[in-house]
């Protein structure tokens, strides 16, 4: 019997994929880059055939160099970054390059929609404040700058149903990324048509709305022999990243909560009622009966990357990681704000901007490595706060992406928040999400519940330090000034 579980990834600078047994072990892994374009200040936009085409590339080489047969394949799910606004035509093409997640070129289309519905009414449908970085404004966008996308596009979809579409030639909308829809009701888990008629989203945009472990359809044969794969491979709606990473960190049950370590950074506590808060993200998980309160900010392992390929081309992640070690707690009083492209909560500020502050000429590079990794984590606490603060508290965190491969940061981020941190045994709790997704469609597990007891496992535990959290205290009431200090220069 088939048993083995693939998961696909559609990250913002590449692919990932993974194949696992039903305990969670990795059998093989693969992955493709592809390119994102910043055409103008405040556009990120990539081509979704980009993702296929790495997806193809990726699976088929990791197949391949694994001596994996295809046979042994269960089920596909597919996760993905959120926010997407993929336009098809009737004949299903893509009819341009989408605006990404870090894109913001709508801010004027949510300044002028906000204005015209009311802030109540969009936040009272959706759970979620007006931002640019949303699906609905990048549809109002094409409307207002590119009518004749507008125009010929049938259907709207995310990063995973598209590439679901291009493996079973089904359009589908998952529960978890119905979020990032104004005209979506998150109390119900469905399109609202009276929103969409107030919005100016045509109804017939918007595809139908499965659960996230649905099998929605089988690998065609086109898409088998492009991927390497046995054609009839169940493949499953899939969802967003975030949450098929708090589902592949055992995430499951109220109260839990994720620690974002990849590109972007934040916090997912899972919760079994509604619970908006306009300063935080509010989503379905991927497990039912579940929602995901989330802190997302655009400074995580991005900013760590974005510094090693601007001042630390020589250094590896692991010796940036040991001279941050040898620096002390604090950085020197050097202290970076991470808000490398806007910041989304809870700030929620498109134009703010990272900044070092407190530099001299005795700063090494190991104090600002280190006062990186204290920026993003000191955002992660003030997401954690508010959290707190709309009824939501965390006690213990289950690190997932690969700043968690660092302990040093993971450490600072134990100090900064004063929770203990989690690290499960396989840092590849997103594909490992998306696997359990088929893994729960196709009968491999029988439950949510029981998918998490048998995939995943802790394998360090990080606690805080009180004499550090006391210097991080100090370090975290500058970082809270700097950004209303600087708000108005950052316009």
């Amino acid at each position: 019997m088939s048993t083995w579980l693939l998961g696909v990834d559609i990250g913002t600078s590449s692919c990932k994929t993974a194949v696992f047994a039903p305990d969670g072990q990795v059998i093989a892994q693969g992955g493709s880059e592809y390119p994102v374009s910043y055409p103008k200040k405040g556009w990120a936009e990539q081509d979704p055939v980009d993702w296929w085409n790495g997806v193809c590339r990726a699976v088929r080489q990791m197949i391949a160099e694994n001596g994996i047969a295809p046979a042994d394949i269960a089920g596909i799910g597919v996760d993905g970054q959120s926010w997407s606004a993929i336009a098809l035509d009737g004949a299903g093409k893509v009819l341009c390059p989408t605006p990404i997640w870090t894109d913001t070129r709508s801010a004027e289309i949510c300044r002028k929609t906000t204005e015209r519905l009311g802030e109540d009414r969009l936040f009272g449908l959706c759970g979620n404040p007006a931002q640019p970085g949303y699906t609905w404004p990048k549809i109002l966008w094409y409307r207002e700058n590119r009518p004749e996308v507008f125009e010929k596009t049938e259907k709207i979809l995310q990063s995973n149903s598209y590439i679901v579409y291009r493996m079973t030639g089904e359009i589908t909308q998952d529960l978890s990324q119905g979020y990032g829809l104004a005209c979506f009701d998150m109390r119900k888990g469905c399109w609202d048509d009276e929103a969409c008629e107030a919005l100016g989203i045509p109804r017939k945009f918007l595809p139908g709305i499965v659960n996230c472990h649905q099998v929605v359809g089988k690998l065609t044969r086109e898409a088998a022999e492009a991927m390497g794969l046995k054609e009839g491979t169940p493949v499953v709606a899939g969802g967003l990243d975030a949450a098929c990473g708090t589902l592949g960190a055992g995430v499951v049950l109220p109260g839990q909560t994720q620690e974002q370590g990849g590109q972007a950074g934040g916090m997912s506590i899972c919760i079994d009622q509604y619970a908006a808060d306009p300063s935080l993200i509010l989503g379905f998980h991927v497990a039912p009966g579940r929602w995901l309160l989330q802190g997302g900010t655009t400074g995580g392992g991005g900013a760590l990357k974005w510094l090693r390929e601007t001042m630390c081309p020589e250094a590896s992640f692991r010796e940036m990681s040991s001279l941050a070690e040898k620096a002390p707690a604090g950085s020197g009083g050097v202290t970076f704000l991470p808000y490398m492209a806007g910041e989304r909560s809870p700030l929620w500020n498109p134009k703010a901007c990272g900044v070092f502050f407190g530099l001299n000429f005795g700063v090494t590079r190991g104090q600002m490595i280190r006062a990186c990794m204290e920026g993003v984590a000191y955002a992660l606490r003030h997401n954690l706060e508010t959290a707190e603060a709309a009824g939501a508290k965390a006690d213990t965190l289950r690190a997932m992406g690969g700043s968690a491969n660092s302990r040093i940061w993971t450490q600072i981020k134990a100090d900064v928040t004063g929770c203990r941190i989690e690290v499960p045994a396989s840092d590849t709790a997103t594909t490992l999400g998306a696997a359990i997704l088929a893994g729960v469609g196709t009968g491999v597990y029988g439950s949510f519940e029981e998918a998490a007891r048998r995939t995943v496992n802790v394998k360090t535990t990080f606690t805080p330090n009180a004499e550090m959290k006391a210097v991080y205290d100090r370090g975290y009431e500058l970082y809270r000034k700097l950004y209303p200090a600087l708000v108005d220069l950052m316009q």
